[in-house]
């Protein structure tokens, strides 16, 4: 339980970001911890997941969600410990998680908690991660909208990153061949010892297409887009007649000014490529198309974890 000399650390949006953020669009602050009144809770944050959707909410462009106010507490997934209690289903102690954002202490009205039970107590984190939106995002864009079959290539952006590295394992238990990319001989390192993948391949080198084609021998029947720019350019031209693109993220534009790029239009490429190849490319925000089946994600997920699906935090 907090201490009267304990203060509720928070991190505040000063400004919107032109281009990548810098510490002058943040700012620092400390408050008393506040105290939960009438069926509230006083909630206590132990693991805050820091994800990249976060930079678009940082702009005031249009979006599928509204953005991060100015000056206010930035938001974001929590998972919490229950400190104090006025609400007669959270007792001290529970586990939860919770939208708490970028600060040490919140107050709830129980509202959109996630109370956790059973197996996941042993690794709280994990309902940021495995368990968590990002897990929830790999699970559903790989087999609804990827159905991948045994004996196909999977190729997956950011094969590193929270949602990548779940997609390629999902992907290998599946039976699918799987190729990575990722920034740095480190990452690729990681992808084929640690997790699994078959090939990973650095997209910093300039021959990333033909390094691509060169280890996609029977082309790509599914890629997992969260990245685009220079990376879906190398893909597309491999592409498989029938194949799937699941999209939940853009990263390469997250910081771009909302300018045309300079060089040529490579739209009608991508059209033909639609048209020709009868490519099925498909953006989903996770919670708003899959919100009503996280339970039946919750309960396969925990199985396949057993089958020792790694998690890196």
């Amino acid at each position: 339980m907090p201490q009267e000399k304990e203060r509720n650390r928070r991190v505040i949006l000063a400004s919107r970001p032109t281009g990548a953020p810098t510490e002058a669009n943040f700012r620092f602050e400390t408050q008393p911890v506040p105290k939960p009144g009438d069926g509230e809770i006083l909630l206590r944050t132990v693991y805050l997941s820091l994800d990249p959707y976060m930079r678009g909410r940082m702009s005031d462009a249009p979006s599928y969600v509204a953005p991060f106010a100015v000056d206010e507490v930035l938001g974001g997934g929590t998972v919490a410990i229950v400190e104090r209690s006025n609400h007669a289903d959270y007792r001290q102690g529970d586990w939860v998680v919770s939208q708490s954002g970028w600060q040490d202490y919140a107050l709830s009205d129980g509202r959109g908690l996630f109370k956790l039970q059973g197996p996941v107590l042993k690794h709280p984190s994990w309902a940021l991660g495995l368990l968590g939106m990002t897990g929830f995002t790999a699970y559903m864009g790989l087999l609804d909208i990827g159905d991948p079959q045994p004996g196909e290539t999977v190729v997956v952006a950011a094969a590193t990153g929270a949602v990548g590295s779940v997609v390629g394992q999902i992907a290998k238990l599946k039976g699918c061949r799987v190729v990575g990319i990722a920034g740095g001989e480190e990452k690729c390192r990681y992808a084929e010892e640690k997790l699994g993948f078959d090939r990973c391949l650095d997209h910093r080198q300039d021959d990333l297409a033909a390094q691509l084609k060169q280890h996609c021998p029977d082309g790509i029947d599914v890629y997992f887009e969260s990245v685009g720019g220079k990376v879906f350019n190398a893909v597309l031209p491999l592409m498989n007649t029938k194949g799937r693109i699941p999209v939940c993220g853009l990263i390469a534009d997250y910081n771009s000014s909302g300018e045309l790029p300079q060089g040529g239009d490579r739209l009608p490429l991508f059209q033909n490529a639609i048209l020709r190849k009868r490519l099925r490319v498909q953006g989903f925000i996770i919670n708003q198309d899959y919100g009503d089946r996280f339970e039946e994600f919750f309960r396969q997920m925990s199985q396949l974890i057993r089958l020792e699906i790694n998690d890196r935090e």
